[in-house]
């Protein structure tokens, strides 16, 4: 067994299951797998791939979640020197079969309660990808022919190799797929390099070691959940996977497993508030509390710190595009209340060897303290966009010799912070009035809603509201009348009783004229 691969990722898996052998590196359930079990399994797999694809893959799908195929799947993938492409059974079939065609995978590791989706998505692939079934036998999965398949029988037969393929800094380490503009996902390949340097970044920050256990609260489709799995097998420590009816009351979970970092979207955090279920110490395992993916509310912040009172809370922001997060706030009880924007916590400072510009919509740099597009360039920023050249260009910008990032987001940088205001698409006008909705959803919060999302609805001329945790929304009309200019105050406001999320966790704002077509009796 080879331990000399630094730079990969994948590479801490290696040496951890030399150097700690019998440390658990995941538990599932009530299944702990050490790092010389899990190791051992994902390198024989990986023999497998290799064997079968005719010599080191490329790309590789990974069709499955929260199983242990679906972790050991990664480990092997990586083992066998290919990039992973995390597949959700949750999608519609179509969008999966487009993510395994824009991909042009070379095998896919399929877990047992994914299989059935193959009959769904196999017939129509132009190629003939290597079929791993690592939990189910062929004759149990239809629709298979034409493709070579491994089961579980044949993976028995595989031993760990001697030698692992090395991938380049370069190679790409995963391929994910977020959502395009025109309908079609759009593939982010982030390299070996652009994690190592996240990784590098994040151990400096939180040093974590073998003690430490983590959360895993994210599908793998969520590129917040390479942090979980690669920060913890990185350094020894232990991830523990979450079934997601455990995030609607963590609490003994969280002490059952000895919990010390806790990673999730803030709306998670949001939802155990609203339940009233968030109390001043009901979570004394963490030690670090850290949150990313869409904004944190002070509240949500204050309420959180109080329940894991031993904890140093964090905002994270990064689009996948940077790798994971690009910058960090460290929560301040005593200072950081007076530091949020907009009610939200400010997104900070960006990680080591990470530059941030913000720019206008002329591309110029804007003074310090006014508002424009946050741009981000260094070791993280990815290659672009895959197989989309023009999409590219309109992304990424040269500027100084170095490659910049457009997030989209619009920040300030305040006292040494940035703080953002909202994505430059949630800008609207309204009566020939710049609006930035992100500004009516703070004015919601102050009033005393819990979660507050403004659109345009039901046409371009009209911002509504979507609530929870409002009891009279002619009450919120009225307080929002009394600190917004008339031409900013909703003039629907809907109150419902938990926001609609996505897979990931976040608001699902496309989802939202759908809750208010409904509530005002329109057809979809």
């Amino acid at each position: 067994m080879t331990t000399t691969l630094p730079r990969r990722l994948g590479a801490g898996l290696l040496e951890r299951a030399s150097t700690h052998p019998g440390n658990v590196a995941l538990t599932l359930g009530r299944r702990d797998y050490t790092y010389e079990e899990f190791t051992v399994t994902a390198r024989s797999w990986a023999a497998a791939l290799v064997e079968s694809t005719g010599g080191r893959p490329r790309r590789i799908g990974v069709f499955a979640a929260r199983s242990a195929t679906s972790y050991l799947g990664v480990a092997a993938v990586l083992f066998a020197g290919a990039a992973f492409v995390p597949l959700n059974r949750k999608f519609p079939p179509g969008r999966t079969r487009t993510m395994v065609e824009r991909a042009d995978v070379d095998a896919v590791v399929v877990d047992a309660a994914s299989a059935p989706q193959l009959p769904e998505i196999l017939p129509y692939l132009a190629s003939r990808p290597v079929l791993v079934l690592p939990e189910t036998l062929r004759a149990d999965v239809p629709g298979l022919d034409g493709h070579r398949v491994l089961d579980a029988a044949d993976l028995a037969v595989f031993a760990p190799p001697a030698e692992l393929p090395e991938p380049a800094p370069d190679d790409p380490a995963y391929l994910l797929f977020t959502s395009g503009s025109t309908g079609v996902p759009k593939g982010v390949p982030v390299t070996h390099g652009n994690v190592r340097a996240f990784l590098d970044a994040n151990q400096d920050r939180y040093r974590l070691t073998a003690d430490d256990r983590l959360t895993q609260t994210f599908d793998q489709t969520f590129d917040l959940s390479v942090f979980d799995l690669f920060m913890a097998w990185e350094n020894g420590a232990r991830v523990c996977a979450m079934d997601p009816i455990e995030l609607l009351a963590p609490f003994t979970y969280l002490e059952r497993n000895g919990i010390t970092l806790w990673f999730s979207v803030p709306s998670v955090a949001a939802v155990l508030r609203r339940r009233g279920v968030l109390r001043p110490g009901t979570m004394p395992t963490l030690r670090w509390s850290l949150f990313c993916g869409e904004a944190l509310p002070r509240a949500t912040a204050e309420a959180w710190q109080a329940a894991a009172p031993h904890s140093v809370v964090e905002n994270l922001y990064g689009p996948t595009e940077l790798t994971i997060a690009c910058t960090a706030y460290r929560w301040n009880p005593a200072t950081s209340p007076a530091e949020c924007v907009r009610d939200n916590v400010p997104i900070g400072t960006p990680y080591p060897g990470l530059d941030a510009i913000v720019m206008d919509e002329n591309d110029d740099e804007v003074a310090d303290g006014e508002a424009g597009e946050l741009c981000v360039a260094g070791a993280q920023t990815t290659p672009g966009y895959w197989r989309a050249p023009e999409l590219t260009a309109q992304r990424y910008v040269e500027r100084d010799g170095r490659t910049y990032y457009r997030t989209g987001d619009l920040v300030r940088h305040v006292n040494g912070q940035y703080v953002c205001l909202g994505r430059n698409d949630q800008q609207v006008k309204i009566g020939g009035h710049r609006v930035e909705l992100g500004e009516i959803e703070a004015a919601a919060r102050r009033a005393g809603a819990l979660e507050a999302v403004a659109l345009l609805w039901p046409d371009a001329g009209t911002i509504a509201l979507v609530a929870v945790g409002v009891d009279d929304p002619r009450a919120l009309s009225d307080a929002c009348e009394r600190e917004l200019p008339t031409y900013m105050v909703p003039k629907v406001i809907h109150a419902i009783e938990e926001m609609p999320v996505n897979l990931n966790g976040k608001v699902d704002r496309a989802a939202l004229p759908r809750v208010l077509a409904d509530h005002a009796g329109a057809p979809r």
